[in-house]
């Protein structure tokens, strides 16, 4: 996976259905756009396991950076809306921004990449986001699975993506 194209919703489920989302997010983070080499690293290191392409609401997600009216950490920046600004148009025109990178952390689903995909999705009106949810133990994925399962949510599509072993 080379070129921005390579990084879709699609080619996310290629992935899981190979077992290869560790890989998947690893490329994402270190392609062209994303150039986040640091959180793929730290990615590597802490999460055992990965699931995905799946649909979550976006108000259930804690996201670094947002509008005001949005629980964030961080507030977005002129540079920020001007980015978001122009997704949202893409996305009214048709295009389908890659998943965005979760990890499932003490309970909470914690956006680790894509907070400007997400607000873009938001502001065309779209409430849920296709994501890939990443584990740092199994207790973890269990617990997400229980919670997802009890809801009706269907937390997988394709196999679990696991790291491969180095």
């Amino acid at each position: 996976m080379s070129s921005e194209t390579d990084f879709s919703i699609e080619t996310a489920r290629e992935a899981a259905t190979l077992g290869q989302l560790a890989e998947w997010v690893e490329g994402f983070l270190r392609s062209p756009g994303s150039d986040n080499e640091e959180l793929a690293e730290q990615l590597e290191r802490t999460v055992g396991s990965w699931i995905g392409a799946v649909r979550l609401p976006m108000d259930r997600l804690h996201r670094l950076a947002g509008p005001p009216e949005q629980p964030t950490l961080g507030r977005l920046d002129d540079e920020d809306r001007e980015v978001v600004t122009d997704m949202a148009a893409e996305v009214a025109g048709g295009w389908e921004p890659p998943p965005v990178v979760v990890v499932y952390r003490n309970g909470q689903l914690v956006v680790e990449d894509g907070n400007h995909r997400i607000e873009s999705l938001r502001r065309t009106g779209r409430s849920h986001v296709r994501a890939l949810v990443g584990f740092e133990d199994e207790d973890a994925r269990e617990r997400f699975e229980q919670v997802w399962l009890s809801t009706g949510e269907t937390p997988t599509e394709g196999k679990p993506g696991r790291r491969r072993d180095t």
